[in-house]
């Protein structure tokens, strides 16, 4: 279901809100997302503003504490926003199961990329469709506990 097209169309506006308003009610435990898969909540400081903006995200978490975030956009053309922002103010922090955590962003390239890529897609294959329906190439994010 959630590599549909439909779920690409309401999605962005749903999910979002939604994984807010449980992830606060939850004390930041939990988020309703995590029934398909482990997200966080993102709080990086704007590109163009540099306010502090949160949003909540699916993520990969990796052995030794990393975790994988893919700019998928739910296979819209634009990149999302966020990535922008990583990459303008690579330093954030996320909430991980309850815990407040900092860390810091850095977007993956060459065979880094691939390697994570295609772990990626092992744990969660519909990216591979979000990537087929864009021309952009999906932004891959490790990040890093500071």
């Amino acid at each position: 279901m959630s590599s549909t097209r439909g779920f690409a169309k309401v999605a962005p506006y749903v999910v979002p809100a939604l994984d807010r308003t449980v992830h606060r009610l939850t004390g930041g435990r939990k988020m309703l997302s995590d029934q398909m898969l482990p997200g966080v909540v993102l709080t990086a400081k704007g590109a163009k503003t540099g306010l502090e903006r949160r949003t909540p995200l699916a993520c990969m978490p990796e052995e030794g504490g990393t975790w994988l975030l893919v700019g998928s956009n739910f296979g819209k053309p634009g990149h999302p926003a966020w990535t922008a922002n990583l990459r303008r103010h690579p330093e954030a922090v996320i909430s991980w199961k309850g815990e407040e955590i900092p860390v810091t962003a850095r977007q993956l390239a060459g065979a880094e990329r691939e390697e994570a890529w295609q772990a990626v897609l092992g744990f969660w294959p519909p990216y591979a469709v979000y990537q087929s329906r864009v021309e952009r190439r999906l932004r891959l994010f490790r990040l890093e506990r500071r």
